[in-house]
């Protein structure tokens, strides 16, 4: 048996499980937040209890080295030589890495170089690619790209209708993302369809604070709704989604505020919190919702429309659909999103088990037998397929 610690590294958290592999059994799961500053969190959940502290941790390097030292300390291992391989998720791989790598100097330039197309993330993914490589110099280090199972979109469907020079000096285009969560969940639903996965058809839905739907055909992606960066697609918690660009000068010029600042608002002050005026949390927006807040009723309605509107795009694009998966936060766990969602494609044939679907977080159909569609919930799980594709590499 072998076990693989599955990273994924924020700007400023670090999230992680140590699995054995093959068999896929998950021996700890911690995360460590607000790194950087004083009064830092470090987790971490083991034999069934979770130990929580909070203390200063000024960088990903000290959150690693507490992390070896916790598994060290409640004898998870016996020693570090242990962990055979440390997977790291990468947000960003650009057109250069369509699979998974083992990390070499090399590649670690090469996401230097990528980290101007997603510099929020890409330079946290290095930061702690580097803290792990420090301490477990033997270890085995992969990167995990988000945008890998996106690579094999064709161009009619990742090209910008832009001047086409844009493309080939700059990278413009749509590279899209969520990637492991999408072909995680595609694949246990492939599994769960039980019919050869190159006759398959699936939407995928993640949604979640950050949201994107998926084309998957024969388990491949076909089309994604992020583009260029997480910015584009459906409406998200703090995002605005698709928009017209030119919205971008007309607000910098009413508001009197230069470029960093309007993408701000498209970030961070759009969305289901700049729509609702209230939260990003979709159970904020549900409660008030019911409450009779009307602009909490405009956010939940234009969110579960753009998602209804790009699955039936999608429909199209696959030319049907055997099945739709929803998964993350608010996939797995808001009855009411999907209901809503589900309720504006009827036209697809679509039937809801209204039992079925008042569930929450765990893997299940929720389509009644007579729906033309399947409609399964499937919790996504990205740190095992971090192990998978790490553990392919140290064998």
């Amino acid at each position: 048996m072998t076990k693989i610690l599955a990273v994924n590294a924020g700007s400023s958290s670090l999230k992680y499980q140590l699995l054995e592999m093959p068999s896929q059994e998950v021996i700890t799961i911690g995360l460590v937040e607000r790194i950087g500053f004083e009064d830092a969190i470090f987790n971490i959940s083991f034999n069934g209890k979770k130990t929580e502290t909070i203390q200063p941790i000024l960088n990903h390097s000290v959150a690693v080295q507490l992390l070896l030292e916790a598994l060290l300390d409640l004898k998870i291992v016996a020693s570090y030589e242990e962990i055979a391989g440390v997977g790291h998720r990468v947000v960003h791989g650009g057109e250069k890495f369509s699979k998974s790598v083992v990390v070499t100097d090399e590649v670690l330039k090469e996401l230097e170089v990528l980290s101007e197309l997603a510099p929020l993330h890409n330079p946290a993914n290095i930061t702690g690619i580097k803290a792990f490589q420090e301490k477990l110099p033997n270890a085995v280090a992969v990167a995990v790209f988000d945008t890998a199972f996106h690579q094999t979109m064709e161009k009619d469907a990742y090209l910008y209708p832009l001047r086409y020079d844009l493309y080939e000096k700059f990278g413009v285009r749509k590279y899209g993302f969520h990637g492991t969560s999408h072909q995680y969940v595609a694949e246990r639903a492939i599994d769960m369809l039980g019919k050869p996965a190159e006759d398959t058809k699936i939407i995928t839905v993640h949604i979640g604070n950050g949201g994107s739907l998926a084309a998957v055909k024969g388990g491949r992606s076909i089309d994604t709704t992020m583009g260029f960066t997480p910015l584009a697609g459906i409406m998200m918690g703090t995002r605005s989604g698709d928009v017209d660009p030119a919205v971008i000068p007309f607000i910098m010029e009413k508001e009197g505020i230069d470029v960093a600042a309007a993408v701000n608002i498209f970030n961070k002050e759009s969305g289901l919190t700049g729509v609702s005026g209230l939260s990003s949390d979709m159970r904020d927006i549900i409660n008030a919702k019911d409450s009779g807040n009307e602009q909490a009723k405009t956010a939940f309605n234009l969110f579960t429309k753009r998602i209804a509107d790009y699955i039936g795009s999608y429909y199209i694009s696959l030319e049907g659909a055997d099945a739709i998966v929803f998964t993350a936060g608010i996939g797995e766990n808001s009855a009411p999103v999907r209901e809503a969602v589900m309720g504006r494609l009827k036209i697809l044939g679509i039937d809801i088990n209204q039992e079925a679907n008042q569930k929450r977080g765990e893997e299940l159909l929720i389509s009644t037998p007579e729906s033309k569609v399947k409609v399964f919930v499937i919790p996504t799980n990205e740190e095992l397929m971090i192990a998978k594709d790490t553990y392919a590499f140290v064998k």
